[in-house]
């Protein structure tokens, strides 16, 4: 930090440093990449759904991990959550405009591993092939 308390600026003209450990980008972008953050907000940016819905969606994830999940995107301002006083209460999750962003760009990700499989799966089986005991 600088004399007048703020972080320095870097050439990028961020003063966020993901690679530096006390830098809290590196929490935001563990909960963004992390296997539960990044499906939970690629089911998301398709559109809004509330908590089973999610749940169905993001197939393997435990209640606990999707409830810890989304509190911490919410926190990052990644997601709404608005809860409704209906009888039964209704809780909806929808994107934030800056995760939407975020969502948007971790999709073309998505994407591109999704249709690059086939030479991640022959690339598997040369290594398993070469690697065998």
């Amino acid at each position: 930090m600088g004399e007048t308390g703020t972080a320095p600026v870097r050439e990028s003209g961020s003063p966020f440093d993901v690679f530096s450990r006390q830098c809290p980008s590196r929490v935001t972008l563990e909960h963004v990449t992390g296997r539960w953050g990044s499906l939970t907000l690629g089911a998301l940016y398709e559109s809004g759904a509330r908590f089973n819905e999610l749940r169905r969606r993001v197939d393997g994830v435990s209640e606990k991990m999707l409830s810890q999940t989304l509190h911490a995107l919410e926190r990052d301002g990644l997601v709404h959550r608005d809860a409704r006083l209906t009888n039964p209460p209704r809780v909806d999750y929808a994107l934030t405009p800056l995760g939407r962003e975020v969502a948007s760009r971790l999709m073309g990700l998505i994407q591109l591993v999704e249709g690059r499989m086939p030479e991640v799966v022959e690339a598997r089986d040369r290594y398993d092939a070469a690697h065998r005991t």
